[in-house]
């Protein structure tokens, strides 16, 4: 027998919104979070605009006050403010300095490309100017891979399992499944999973010196971000942090918590670079393993998955990804699940994308709805076949039992969750 694992809290910084109940209805409403960043501007990027949360030093300010403002960084930022709302969420306290180590809960927190901003302003400057003791004591801190997961030990007194995984844009999607592998080995009875990014065009540069960014919307920023669409010319950077609180059943029950979901299978793999793989490209085969195997765990049927939100970034992937679902599912245009896009409103958000996607699949889940993919009235004619399967609008769906969250990264690697309306059997 492995242990039931359920989502009893979530909570997200995103480009398009700050906290749950905000990030529910931006979703609804199809607002986008994309936005003309200047720096890029000046900085000569092709691709000058993103999507990076708005006004977070105030909430940062709410959550911890002012004094450790200038010892982070976004990522550090991010991960800790949407850690913090999750916990809470979830109906758990903020423990005391001096309280003792919570010894079953622990965090599993990713990022993709950590702390790069701290590098390039202040580390590479400081050393390269023979000034190291400026440094100060905190740098360390803020530039190790395990940033993130260290801060919210320390600000939820967590003493189970703290690590920070890195795997390109699966590691948020990729986090949430190592979790669930902890509690349902009983190693664990609840773990805070998610995954970071900050925003800095020390990041993003190398993206767009290979023109995989859009570029020709730097004058229409809510129209950059195009999964699907046959006018797609990139995807548009982003940044933020996405985390939930799993927890064991047992415990959530005895806790009386509000359950928004139950996680029944999970997979994670890679193509090898093989069979049409690379390391910026996915094997076909790979993927469709990927799903089909998180389908075996959780001991569901294709037919049964009724929404699925892609990983979807809009490059020249996307029809592929379709089709890639459509063979491993055995299911064509017609019968095919519904099909959206959580980038169309918030961009790539890196190593924090799959997390905070997640997020938004559970709320869908929860709250019986399907949130619109925007920007692609223009499907590419790959995607055309399965026009009908793809929510241009918010559409209401209170029958909505299962829905699939795959995330799909450079080095060929590749993560599928099956999230299920939680039912005591």
């Amino acid at each position: 027998m492995r242990n039931r694992v359920v989502i009893t809290g979530m909570g997200v910084v995103s480009p398009n919104a700050i906290g749950l109940d905000n990030f529910e209805q931006a979703l609804r409403n199809g607002e986008s979070g994309i936005r003309f960043i200047p720096q890029l501007e000046e900085l000569k990027f092709s691709c000058q605009i993103g999507g990076v949360p708005k006004n977070f030093d105030k909430t940062w300010a709410d959550c911890f006050g002012t004094e450790l403002l200038p010892y982070q960084n976004d990522n550090i930022g991010y991960a800790s403010v949407a850690a913090l709302e999750a916990w809470q969420d979830a109906g758990l306290s903020r423990p005391k300095d001096d309280d003792p180590a919570d010894w079953d809960s622990g965090t599993i927190f990713g990022c993709g490309i950590c702390g790069m901003e701290t590098i390039a302003s202040t580390v590479v400057p400081t050393v390269n100017a023979g000034k190291v003791r400026r440094l100060g004591s905190q740098v360390v801190e803020r530039v190790m891979g395990s940033g993130a997961s260290a801060n919210i030990a320390g600000i939820l007194g967590l003493g189970n399992q703290v690590t920070s995984n890195s795997s390109a844009c699966s590691t948020g999607t990729e986090a949430i499944i190592d979790a669930v592998w902890r509690i349902r080995s009983g190693l664990a009875k609840r773990m805070v999973a998610g995954g970071a990014e900050g925003a800095s065009p020390y990041t993003w540069g190398g993206f767009d010196s290979m023109r995989i960014l859009a570029r020709k919307y730097n004058d229409q920023p809510g129209k950059g971000s195009r999964p699907m669409s046959a006018t797609a010319c990139g995807f548009v950077p982003g940044a933020g942090a996405g985390a939930l609180v799993l927890e064991d059943l047992e415990s959530a029950l005895k806790r009386g918590s509000r359950i928004y979901a139950e996680i029944t299978g999970a997979m994670v793999n890679c193509g090898g670079q093989r069979g049409g793989g690379s390391m910026t490209a996915p094997n076909p085969e790979g993927v469709a393993r990927c799903i089909k195997d998180a389908l075996k765990d959780a001991g569901i049927s294709p037919d049964e998955i009724d929404v699925i939100n892609g990983h979807l970034t809009a490059t020249f992937s996307d029809p592929y990804e379709v089709k890639n679902w459509s063979e491993a599912l055995g299911r064509g245009p017609d019968n095919f699940p519904y099909i959206n896009s959580t980038k169309s409103m918030i961009g790539h958000c890196l190593g924090a994308a799959g997390a905070i996607e997640t997020a938004a699949a559970i709320l869908e889940l929860y709250k019986g709805f399907v949130h619109p993919s925007v920007n692609c009235e223009d499907l590419h004619p790959g995607i055309e076949p399965f026009a009908r399967r793809i929510p241009k609008t918010c559409l209401d769906y209170p029958e909505l039992e299962t829905v699939a969250k795959a995330s799909f990264g450079f080095g060929d690697v590749n993560s599928c969750i099956i999230l299920q309306k939680y039912e005591q059997k």
